[in-house]
């Protein structure tokens, strides 16, 4: 088990978002041909890794980390770090991270 793994929910997720918006996340709202919303998707380019959270609703959230490299940042080859669950716990596991790996 991984340290981030370890840690509590410590951001609900309304603070969780607040916290990737202080960080520089950039956020899109990808909709579908009526114009309702599917996701929340955050991406953060930093350092030589890419740091990308989709929202799909608060108990399906996808963080992934992956290398700069990646040609693809919403279907990666290649991945450094990646949590798939609730909301809170997933945004609690991703700002934990240190910047780089």
């Amino acid at each position: 088990m991984s340290s981030a793994e370890a840690v509590a929910p410590v951001f609900d997720i309304e603070t969780g978002l607040q916290e990737l918006v202080a960080r520089g996340y950039q956020f899109v709202h990808p909709a579908d041909e009526r114009g309702e919303v599917l996701a929340v998707v955050g991406v953060r380019v930093h350092d030589d890794v890419v740091d990308v959270v989709r929202l799909n609703a608060e108990d399906d959230v996808v963080a992934t980390r992956m290398p700069g490299t990646e040609e693809n940042i919403f279907e990666p080859e290649r991945w450094l770090w990646r949590r798939h669950g609730e909301g809170a716990q997933v945004l609690t596991e991703i700002l934990a991270l240190p910047d780089a790996c």
